[in-house]
């Protein structure tokens, strides 16, 4: 296709992912604020040495990679937030802000270090800019742009759900369009048709809680330890409890659809908590024998009941997507609750039901990571998705065109929630709606 030597954004009407615009307040900056590739522009073959650098800033990690054209990782570097989410009880955005900023700069190097690389051997630079908490993506997309300016480098912006998505292929090369993908984590709940490199077709998505902001909350009104998150504290302490002992109601039931919910699940776990008078300020580790036997049949008891939630959308989400390509193989279930062992066994089941098989990213790689960011900026590197070099030097009031909304594709018809429609919270366009509006403008 002639048009994927170009900047996929280079004729849309709605403002590049790179869209730098100075506050009204200040005078204009003195460089092109829309930076786009000549219709000449052309991308250099593609091999082994194509060299992507991933940064990742999108919520509570600081994290940046390097990876090579043929998925060979020659680094990665992860800095946790962990003790101020124990701190402020999750995701503070000003403190988080601040902590990005803080090891911005050491984590980028410490990544280049580890490949034994500097900056001038760089194919491209990648970075997450969207969606997210604005003001920590501001972090990474500040430090991408200096060393894309500085040195001369293409720039991706990467959309952090379909990084999670595109990861499992740097693992499992094997992994063709079309499948289906279910993103798990803790601000995302998500169900797509991956039919192709930037082409999804949206099945289901949250209508409140991500599943695991749900572990997170259960694990503190548990009393369990939240410096390793909600998710693996829940599933550890739930192996020693009966799943059948508390007879949660499953959420959603009425609903026909592949959309999520777990407000109603939480509210039902902090009643039954309430009811056997369990003391939050008490930890499991200090809790008697039989309290501690309540604490973990509860845990197992919501455990089953929220996976069963996934396991009846992800049967539908396969049955849908089946009748619009029928070539489908994967199930992919990434995010970073994707790492519960308890998860991947329960819908394992799933896809054996429907001669699918089930692919799981390691666990290193379903929690927010640099590498997928990297490895997401290749895949679309390759089809000459990318913006060329931005400004050596950018004045500091510099606001760029975060999307901290960001729908990965458009809305399945049969998936529209019937509890609200989604489209009044986006704010951009969808990944999808953008590359096909410059697919079709193109051709």
């Amino acid at each position: 296709m002639a048009w994927a030597c170009r900047s996929y954004l280079a004729h849309l009407p709605c403002r590049p992912l790179f869209n730098p615009r100075p506050q009204l307040r200040r005078r204009p900056p003195t460089f092109c604020s829309s930076p786009r590739l000549s219709s000449a522009a052309k991308v250099l073959p593609i091999s082994d040495n194509l060299l992507v650098l991933g940064i990742e800033t999108s919520c509570d990690d600081t994290a940046a990679a390097v990876v090579k054209g043929n998925g060979n990782i020659l680094s990665h570097v992860v800095s946790s937030q962990a003790d101020l989410l124990v701190k402020y009880g999750g995701v503070a955005p000003k403190m988080a802000e601040a902590a990005h900023a803080e090891v911005i700069d050491q984590v980028v190097q410490q990544a280049l270090d580890d490949a034994n690389l500097t900056e001038k051997d760089l194919s491209a630079v990648a970075v997450t800019i969207g969606p997210g908490l604005s003001l920590c993506l501001r972090v990474g997309v500040r430090k991408a742009r200096k060393i894309a300016g500085s040195f001369g480098k293409p720039i991706i912006g990467v959309h952090h759900m379909e990084a999670h998505t595109l990861v499992t292929r740097l693992v499992k090369p094997d992994v063709e369009f079309p499948f289906v993908a279910l993103l798990i984590s803790g601000g995302h709940n998500l169900l797509v048709l991956a039919q192709d490199l930037g082409q999804y077709v949206q099945l289901g998505t949250t209508i409140d809680d991500a599943i695991g902001e749900a572990y997170d909350k259960v694990a503190k009104w548990l009393g369990l330890d939240m410096k390793r998150s909600g998710g693996p504290a829940v599933e550890e302490l739930a192996r020693e409890g009966d799943p059948q002992s508390v007879k949660f109601s499953t959420p959603m039931k009425q609903h026909k659809d592949c959309n999520f919910s777990f407000a109603g699940l939480k509210t039902q776990v902090r009643l039954a908590i309430e009811k056997r008078k369990i003391k939050a300020d008490v930890p499991v580790s200090l809790a008697t024998d039989q309290d501690r036997k309540s604490r973990a049949d509860i845990a197992a008891s919501f455990q089953r009941v929220a996976v069963l939630h996934l396991e009846e959308r992800c049967q539908r989400a396969i049955e849908w997507s089946m009748e619009m390509e029928p070539s489908i193989k994967h199930l992919v279930v990434s995010g970073g609750v994707a790492s519960n062992q308890y998860v991947r066994t329960q819908l394992d089941q799933v896809v054996s039901r429907k001669n699918l098989q089930l692919v799981c990213p390691p666990p290193h790689l379903c929690t927010d990571n640099g590498i997928m960011v990297a490895w997401t900026g290749i895949e679309h590197f390759r089809v000459g998705r990318s913006e060329p070099p931005p400004p050596a030097c950018e004045p500091e009031d510099v606001v760029y065109d975060l999307r901290p909304r960001w729908p990965l594709g458009e809305e399945y018809l049969k998936g529209r929630s019937e509890a609200r429609s989604l489209r009044r919270a986006r704010i951009h366009p969808s990944l999808t709606s953008m590359i096909q509006q410059a697919m079709s403008q193109e051709a």
